[in-house]
């Protein structure tokens, strides 16, 4: 089965022209035959058209051709739309039938689209089911299976600049700049830098005093605090750069940031139509976690490998696939 997504082009040109009204396009294509291995073809799913998005991160993009080539190895007529910029904007390609497939956050969606200000209590699968009863309820959207992979925000400092100002949680870095408030200086994405559950839930909890911020793209904010540029950054927990370039994570003591376990959603009329469409998506679910995505971020982001080779090497490796 061949995974060329930009054959899919062809076929779609009433979405073509909605994606390009909303600013965003089909990807080329990652050429890879997808065999099946462990997940086999479905014969309610032969031809069956889906769509998978994803936001452009390293992480999300990696899940989404995960699932691309789950679903290929399935039978289905995959189509790609990675790399959607922004959270909103992905999530409005889900609702608004643009993508059927997109790997999402419990905090995301608790906080983001859900409007809650503050996290659900009793950790991740307390998160997890009550963004998914919430979600189902007032969106029309379904999760499936939780996962343990669990992509938390956090803020990162140099090695060297944790340990010469004895900095491990984020409460030792509110108090250190509380005392040198020329440190208060901040590498953060934009949408970090305004989402109630980013940089203001921090604000809250720490209460850091007049901030300076300094807006980066989140591809790179790792280099600028590892070059200096800011002390102090945003980080994904599970981004392969901390450990290849050195950054010290700091705890988030005061739990100030949701959990943020990534799942695949979908629409709930979707789910309903091709209910088989479970399976292929939740082996994925089962089988990723912290621990493997820090390596599959890192041979991304620090060694520069393509990143569906890393998803399809990771689908072979796990058997999935051939």
């Amino acid at each position: 089965m061949k995974l060329r997504r930009l054959k899919a082009l062809f076929g779609v040109v009433v979405l073509g022209a909605t994606l390009s009204a909303c600013g965003l396009s089909l990807n080329p294509g990652v050429p890879y035959d997808i065999q099946p291995g462990s997940i086999q073809p479905i014969p309610s799913l032969q031809g069956l058209k889906v769509t998978v998005g994803s936001k452009d991160f390293t992480e999300n993009i990696i899940l989404a051709y995960m699932a691309e080539m789950a679903l290929t190895a399935s039978g289905a007529d995959v189509v790609d739309l990675s790399d959607i910029k922004g959270s909103n904007s992905s999530r409005q390609a889900l609702l608004s039938g643009q993508t059927d497939v997109t790997w999402e956050y419990t905090g995301t969606g608790w906080i983001n689209y859900q409007g809650n200000e503050l996290p659900v209590p009793g950790g991740e699968k307390a998160q997890y089911e009550a963004t998914a009863k919430a979600d189902a309820e007032k969106f029309g959207v379904t999760w499936l299976n939780y996962s343990p992979l669990n992509d938390q925000y956090a803020f990162a400092v140099t090695e060297a600049y944790g340990a010469q100002n004895n900095l491990k949680t984020t409460s030792d870095l509110a108090a250190f700049i509380k005392q040198k408030p020329d440190q208060a200086v901040f590498c953060l994405e934009t949408e970090f830098t305004s989402r109630q559950d980013g940089f203001p839930a921090a604000v809250k909890a720490y209460g850091f005093q007049n901030p300076k911020i300094e807006n980066f793209g989140i591809g790179t904010i790792y280099s600028a605090v590892a070059g200096g540029t800011c002390p102090v950054g945003e980080v994904f927990t599970t981004d392969g750069r901390i450990s290849g370039l050195n950054l010290r994570v700091l705890e988030d003591d005061k739990k100030a940031f949701p959990q943020y376990n990534a799942v695949a959603t979908l629409r709930t009329d979707f789910v309903n139509a091709h209910p088989e469409i479970r399976g292929p998506l939740e082996k994925i679910s089962a089988a990723i976690d912290n621990e493997q995505m820090v390596q599959l971020c890192k041979q991304v982001d620090v060694d520069g490998q393509d990143t569906g080779k890393v998803a399809h090497d990771w689908m072979v490796k796990k058997g999935f696939v051939k």
